[in-house]
């Protein structure tokens, strides 16, 4: 497997529309997956998650805890990778959009570390559009 982001997102997207708990997660991810884990929990999209969990088969796994409103349904709504390794996307901040709902944000990997829509405007930083969350 080459594309570990888009693995994680599709494990949370499925977790999430399944009503699990908790998803597990390869414990060899890159970096740039804990990053968007850490600002998954931070916007409060997530319970959280441990890095040295044992799954059943007793191999290492990151576990990420799901997180579900009052009434059942799902905090992430909606989460789609933008850039892809066949496809790369690029972006200033004078062409940043916003999501499709006001409370979505697009996380981004920058020269100064991988954020939030909202941090990189504020710090007038463009970059690469790993995906968006609403």
């Amino acid at each position: 497997m080459k594309d570990f982001l888009s693995d994680m997102l599709t494990r949370i997207r499925n977790g999430q529309r399944a009503g699990l708990n908790a998803v597990y997660l390869h414990s060899h991810m890159p970096r740039i997956c804990k990053d968007v884990l850490e600002i998954l929990y931070e916007e409060g999209y997530i319970r959280g998650f441990s890095e040295n969990c044992v799954d059943k088969k007793n191999e290492r796994k990151i576990k990420v805890y799901l997180k579900y409103k009052n009434g059942g349904a799902p905090v992430i709504e909606g989460l789609f990778r933008v850039s892809t390794p066949g496809r790369r996307v690029y972006l200033s901040t004078k062409v940043l959009w916003k999501p499709k709902s006001t409370s979505g944000i697009f996380i981004f990997s920058t020269p100064q570390g991988v954020m939030t829509d909202h941090e990189a405007r504020l710090l007038n930083l463009g970059g690469e559009v790993l995906c968006g969350i609403y």
